[in-house]
């Protein structure tokens, strides 16, 4: 591998470190611990998730796709109970176990290197890199947080105020 090479692995180990861990993470966590299980577990219908099956399936997903894999666990996920789960499960419990998986994954990015990224791992039926499964996981959590912000600010109905470092002209100050 050349110094060229050294340095893109650092680059993406960095950026998909602060996007997951520093970015959506936190951000995810704030908006939804001022909610109350009621709306955690809300659906507009039976097609629709809640914001307590997305966390679940959250956990599930880091947990099989980063910290399984790459500590070469026994991959022990039941994918359809996060999203079969009806019983209201506490908000802070849910919070509690995705906190947990995020430390976990935080433990694996920071110990990742270039033969990780290049290896080989077989995830959910899948073969994939491990730099292709660090992205999976980085964009997957982008997309549900999404999710999971937008129900949020329907059911508050005001601004969450995440992005408070940008000025009015859309540039952090």
């Amino acid at each position: 591998m050349t110094t060229s090479d050294a340095g893109l692995v650092a680059l993406f180990l960095e950026f998909s470190r602060t996007k997951l861990l520093d970015q959506y993470w936190p951000r995810l966590r704030s908006s939804v611990e001022p909610l109350t299980d009621e709306q955690i577990w809300w659906r507009p219908n039976a097609a629709c998730n809640s914001i307590g099956n997305l966390l679940l399936h959250l956990n599930g997903n880091v947990g099989q796709w980063m910290v399984a894999s790459f500590n070469g666990l026994d991959d022990a996920r039941n994918r359809p109970a996060e999203f079969n789960e009806r019983r209201r499960l506490p908000g802070r419990l849910l919070l509690e176990r995705l906190d947990e998986t995020m430390q976990e994954a935080e433990k694996v990015l920071d110990r990742l290197a270039p033969d990780d990224l290049a290896a080989t791992y077989h995830i959910q039926g899948y073969t994939v890199s491990g730099l292709a499964a660090v992205y999976q996981v980085v964009e997957h959590f982008g997309m549900h947080y999404g999710q999971i912000v937008y129900i949020t600010k329907a059911l508050r109905g005001e601004d969450l105020g995440l992005h408070r470092e940008l000025t009015e002209t859309g540039r952090a100050s």
